[in-house]
């Protein structure tokens, strides 16, 4: 099954492509966006052990000349010290401004092209591959790129929407259980903040926690419908401006969860996990949200094998002090995405502090 999902943007619109296979086909689908010659790929070695040679030779054969570059997996390598790598190799294999950086990777390896992309030569045209779920469904879609700072997450980046996001689920195959997992909350997350048809075809589903478990057609549902939701928010709102905040459902208390523990502990959607139990709790204490609901979200959560309580040994205050270097704080407030019903968010900078170390406290692990 093959869908087209357009990002319809101002300046520069283009397509997601499911399709089945589609890394033989990355040459044939770059073709027909009339780019330079020369091509980039960035990925990690593992999954350029995997691809790597099935998307060289597509290139290839459409007429490109290719290069590589790869860089160790994980958060913790998402520097500016890494990304000084794309840039040498873009240097020593003379990448024009024509030219075309190839993320094949996850989240990770999306954000560091796409930042490197984003700033060599002053902006180049960037290609998302994405090989994992999570990186599929959000990602590498909208233009959001960047690396990490010591201090706090994706402090450092740009907008720079990609040429093309070319999704081949069949690469989800071979995906750890755990990154399977990872992606499935941020498809809980659009359910909740966008789209409860998808929140109710996944509460049917009997088991979420690996992806053998879950009928084909659901997998297909899950792709074209979250990325439809986020298609439709990058829309409407490509730079963050108001509505695209929604995005940052569990992002909040994630990524200070993700940082307080150096990247280390939990990975990223085990953090938004955390994050949306979190933001649903105090939706409820603000009386904003039904517990029963509430209830419903964290349930799921737990049936995607997800989270619901906080690492041990984290201290709150710590976690109350990481969210003020939140990117999302104005003018030293907090902005928090709240939901007040499965299908709908709201966002606020009325959330008092000792509201959020309440819930907090409550989610702490028992040893």
């Amino acid at each position: 099954m093959a869908s087209v999902i357009n990002v319809n943007l101002p300046q520069q619109s283009y397509e997601i492509a499911i399709a089945p296979s589609g890394i033989d086909k990355l040459g044939e689908y770059m073709s027909n966006l009339k780019l330079g010659k020369k091509v980039l790929i960035v990925s990690n070695p593992t999954l350029f052990k995997h691809y790597g040679e099935r998307a060289i030779g597509s290139l290839e054969s459409a007429g490109f000349e290719v290069a590589s570059c790869t860089l160790p997996p994980g958060e913790r390598y998402k520097t500016l010290s890494l990304v000084q790598k794309i840039y040498d190799t873009a240097l020593e294999n003379r990448i024009e401004r024509s030219s075309t950086m190839v993320a094949l990777g996850g989240g990770v390896i999306g954000d560091m092209t796409g930042f490197a992309a984003a700033t060599w030569l002053r902006g180049i045209n960037f290609v998302q591959v994405p090989t994992t779920l999570l990186a599929m469904v959000d990602a590498s879609i909208g233009g959001k790129t960047g690396v990490n700072h010591p201090q706090g997450k994706n402090l450092i980046g740009a907008f720079h929407q990609p040429r093309l996001v070319l999704i081949d689920p069949e690469v989800l195959k071979t995906l750890p259980m755990r990154e399977f997992r990872a992606g499935m909350a941020e498809v809980i997350k659009y359910g909740i903040i966008w789209d409860a048809q998808l929140f109710n075809e996944m509460e049917a589903s009997k088991r979420l926690d690996q992806m053998r478990y879950v009928k084909p057609e659901l997998i297909h549902t899950i792709l074209t419908r979250s990325c439809q939701a986020k298609a439709d928010v990058v829309s409407k709102d490509e730079k963050e401006a108001g509505l695209r905040a929604i995005l940052n459902y569990g992002h909040t208390i994630g990524h200070a969860v993700e940082s307080l523990t150096g990247y280390r502990v939990v990975n990223h959607g085990e953090a938004v996990a955390i994050g949306m139990v979190a933001a649903g709790q105090i939706a409820v204490e603000l009386g904003m949200w039904q517990k029963e609901e509430a209830e419903r979200q964290d349930f799921l959560i737990q049936k995607a094998g997800l989270p619901t309580q906080l690492p041990s040994g984290l201290d709150i205050d710590a976690i109350v002090d990481a969210l003020q270097l939140d990117k999302k704080v104005k003018a030293g407030k907090v902005r928090f995405i709240l939901p007040t019903q499965i299908g709908s968010v709201t966002i606020t900078d009325e959330v008092p502090s000792d509201k959020i170390k309440q819930v907090l406290q409550r989610m702490i692990t028992v040893e």
